[in-house]
């Protein structure tokens, strides 16, 4: 629970403060003016013990109003692979959609518990590598950047619902 939260002030912006989870914000200090970026040392907060759980054998429910928003960055992304884009400039402008949509799912976040922390385990990773995206200097980085985008709806598929 404290690494969710060591996490979730590190990471993310005031948008995300519109999560509506009084046990994760609570006396954490995030300000509109902190990026969403890790550093080296934030990237060791994802460990083993971060790796998404099932409900029991059963995927996690996700509420309606994320899950259209997730669904559409989905889309989003599958429509970008079947257009065989590869300029930098088009990856660049996924990143930039793809990052609108974020702020759009979390400041619709007012999911609760288990279901909700397990779903930041795939949201934390998911934000970075958008961000990563959006700040890539070569068509070859995009490239690789967006494949690892593509393999995190797979694992999300495989827990959520």
């Amino acid at each position: 629970m404290k690494k969710i939260i060591a996490i979730i002030t590190i990471l993310l912006t005031g948008t995300y403060s519109g999560c509506k989870n009084p046990e994760k914000v609570e006396n954490n200090e995030i300000s509109n003016n902190k990026s969403l970026t890790t550093t080296k040392e934030d990237e060791n907060l994802y460990t083993e013990n971060d790796s998404i759980e099932l409900n029991n054998g059963v995927k996690w429910k996700v509420i309606p109003e994320m899950m259209g928003t997730i669904r559409s960055m989905e889309s989003e992304i599958n429509r970008f692979a079947k257009a065989n884009n590869t300029e930098l400039k088009d990856f660049k402008q996924l990143g930039e959609r793809l990052a609108k949509n974020i702020d759009v799912l979390t400041s619709n976040c007012t999911m609760e518990g288990k279901a909700h922390d397990e779903l930041h385990k795939w949201l934390l990773p998911y934000i970075d590598l958008v961000n990563k995206l959006n700040e890539t200097k070569n068509k070859e980085e995009a490239r690789l950047t967006f494949e690892e985008l593509k393999a995190s709806y797979t694992k999300f598929n495989l827990y959520f619902k």
